[in-house]
């Protein structure tokens, strides 16, 4: 019987379209980015969209949560005993007084000091006292106590950003633990005052996380709000920049490239002109308001000279540990940078650690600084999610535990944190 003849069969399987897995070199958890070499540097961004969802951050939103939930009963422990207000002391001193009065009263308040120093409120951005006030509005609540709002709503869009950046480079479990370690800083309590460093924080990290992505629109965006809420959004405006460099040297040359770039100084640029614009200043009119509150960028040498007399005072020990904190978060930049961190984050990262270190002014507020530092946390972050879960999470409760303690002890202290 003669039979039709079979085709040969191909020397390459058939595999169906919907078959074929997705791999993202972002998402392998706990191994170093290895740049290529050649105008392909940077990895591709092929992240799904879907991985940005609730289901998948809750983990880390939940250690976030639990955390702070920790360092607020603890804060009102301690109030109980000594007699302090912990709504007061998260809402109504320091800067959240001065963020309160703009949001009341708009910009134009000075104090004059003995010395002859005016401070000024137009060194504070306005974007925290402008969504104050728009929340203010309808609910009632008064500035300071609608800052709270803003600050607990605003921390857990910071802590999901902060996962989402994780994640994107080393893997979900890193990002869980990321957001864990931000949270449990000796400095977290801040994360849960009327102040605008979870603000800002979330503004950084999903302005960075689009820029990974190639989303220059959001990206811009996100950086021109961040350039108005704090001086620091320098060194977002810094990331977006980089990152629409490395994707045009790659060939991705598109109008949302250069829009994004234009957009991300637009922020900061506009406050930076009205302030030379109202005080006569011109350019330098914003720096000669940060001069008022002896703010500057001298390199580190004030802050240098102010270690140096601790360790020739009575108090060595705090000069010890100042030298000691300088080193640790110069150690675990240079982690980042051995890791292999893409450039964008490395760029944001460098900026605002220098800015913190080398600016001279109020010394007690540095390790505040550096809160939104957040990738100096990927490198422990990565060795944690190496342990099991148990151990891991037995260290992070201890340092939660710790920095509860401490900021209630902050708090209550004279100076502000």
């Amino acid at each position: 019987m003669w039979r039709m003849p079979l085709p040969s069969p191909s020397p390459f399987p058939r595999v169906h379209a919907r078959s074929r897995p997705v791999v993202s070199p972002w998402s392998r958890p706990s191994t170093p980015l290895r740049p290529l070499r050649g105008p392909t540097s940077a990895p591709p961004i092929i992240k799904p969209v879907e991985d940005l969802g609730f289901r998948r951050a809750a983990p880390a939103l939940a250690a976030f949560a639990a955390v702070r939930l920790l360092g607020l009963t603890v804060l009102a422990v301690w109030g109980a005993v000594v007699g302090s207000s912990p709504h007061t002391l998260l809402s109504a001193r320091w800067d959240s007084l001065w963020y309160a009065r703009i949001a009341a009263e708009g910009y134009g308040y000075e104090v004059l000091l003995p010395n002859g120093d005016v401070h000024s409120n137009l060194a504070f951005f306005p974007l925290l006292p402008w969504l104050e006030r728009l929340v203010s509005a309808p609910t009632g609540l008064s500035y300071g106590s609608a800052g709270l709002v803003v600050s607990v709503v605003a921390g857990f869009a910071a802590a999901w950003g902060i996962f989402a950046v994780a994640e994107l480079v080393h893997g979900r479990r890193a990002g869980v633990f990321a957001v864990a370690l931000w949270a449990a800083l000796p400095v977290g309590i801040v994360q849960s005052m009327a102040y605008s460093e979870s603000l800002f924080t979330t503004l950084a990290a999903w302005s960075i996380h689009a820029a990974l992505r190639g989303r220059w629109l959001t990206a811009g965006l996100l950086a021109a709000g961040a350039g108005l809420t704090r001086p620091v959004g320098a060194a977002v405006v810094a990331a977006v920049w980089v990152a629409a460099a490395l994707a045009w040297r790659r060939g991705e040359r598109s109008w949302r490239t250069v829009a994004g770039a234009l957009l991300a100084p637009a922020g900061a640029a506009a406050y930076v002109l009205w302030v030379g614009a109202r005080t006569g200043g011109g350019l330098l009119g914003y720096l000669d308001v940060q001069g008022g509150w002896g703010n500057g960028f001298d390199g580190g040498w004030a802050f240098a000279r102010f270690v140096g007399a601790k360790l020739a005072s009575s108090a060595f020990l705090a000069g010890v540990g100042l030298i000691a904190g300088v080193v640790l978060v110069l150690w675990l930049y240079g982690k980042c940078v051995r890791q292999r961190q893409p450039v964008p984050l490395l760029v944001y990262c460098g900026i605002v650690v220098a800015l913190a270190l080398c600016a001279s002014g109020y010394f007690g507020s540095k390790p505040r600084l550096l809160l939104p530092a957040f990738p100096l946390l990927l490198p422990p972050a990565v060795a944690l999610a190496r342990w099991r879960t148990g151990r891991a999470a037995s260290v992070v409760g201890a340092l939660a535990l710790a920095s509860a303690v401490y900021g209630a002890f902050w708090l209550n202290g004279s100076g502000p944190p």
